[in-house]
């Protein structure tokens, strides 16, 4: 079976992105990190539940059972889901997880994928989930396939440079670390990625075009997570999606 290099995605306003796959080599490195840290956890665990072990009797035993499955499992749902699909191998490694259809990463989503890394693992070093991956053309392992998952590579973005005469600008919002977290989990990746081929090819649009179609993100942004009013008093609509693309897309250095 041939291997896709990235999945190519069409949203319905007709713009085409390709997310790149991750590859079973840079896959297993970010396992290997975060098997790692896990297994630091673990042994932690089970040293503390040693030391209580003539206070918890017979309790220390189960305690050690259900806190090893607590960390193992509970630490790539939590990181997965509140990290935008990353845990810290992923992030070392430049990896995440995504939607298979470029849509936004639900919570069942990525529930059912650690899940499921029971089976992947099987019988050992993840022998299962790494044939599954390899003859799948997706690189997916089974607890992919079941969410809808694909792993891919993440990639530093460019931004578009900021209209002339606003260069040195700052980007106001970018200080409230609560709200641009809440930011990068509503808004849908076909969506910041228009945002970021409207950016880019705005100089093409006629004038009055161009004032209607950054009206509407702006207002649809300013919809989905709502930021002090000092934060964007003085922002035009244009420069407001301006500020929230670079707050989706993270590390995105300007062009």
């Amino acid at each position: 079976m041939a291997t896709l290099s990235a999945v190519e995605i069409q949203t319905p306003e007709g713009v085409t992105f390709s997310l790149p796959l991750a590859g079973p080599v840079s896959r297993f490195l970010a396992l290997t990190i975060d098997g790692t840290v896990t297994t630091a956890a673990v042994i932690a665990i089970t040293t503390a539940a040693s030391a209580l072990g003539p206070v918890l009797g017979d309790w220390a035993a189960a305690s050690v059972v259900l806190l090893y499955f607590l960390v193992v499992t509970g630490y790539g749902i939590l990181l997965e889901w509140f990290w935008n699909g990353r845990t810290l191998g992923k992030r070392a490694v430049g990896l995440r997880v995504a939607d298979a259809s470029g849509l936004r990463l639900t919570f069942s989503q990525v529930l059912i994928r650690n899940l499921l890394r029971a089976v992947d693992s099987l019988p050992l070093f993840y022998l299962v989930g790494g044939m599954v991956c390899v003859l799948n053309s997706r690189l997916q392992r089974l607890g992919d396939m079941a969410a809808g998952t694909i792993v891919v590579r993440t990639r530093l973005l460019k931004l578009p440079a900021m209209p002339r005469g606003q260069e040195g600008r700052q980007n106001s919002m970018k200080s409230y670390v609560a709200l641009s977290a809440r930011l990068r989990q509503k808004v849908q990746p076909e969506m910041a990625r228009v945002a970021l081929d409207v950016l880019r090819r705005r100089d093409e649009l006629e004038p009055g075009a161009r004032l209607k179609l950054f009206g509407e993100m702006a207002g649809w942004f300013r919809g989905l997570v709502e930021f002090p009013e000092e934060a964007t008093l003085y922002l035009t609509d244009e420069q407001y999606v301006w500020n929230v693309v670079e707050i989706v897309f993270g590390g995105a250095r300007r062009e």
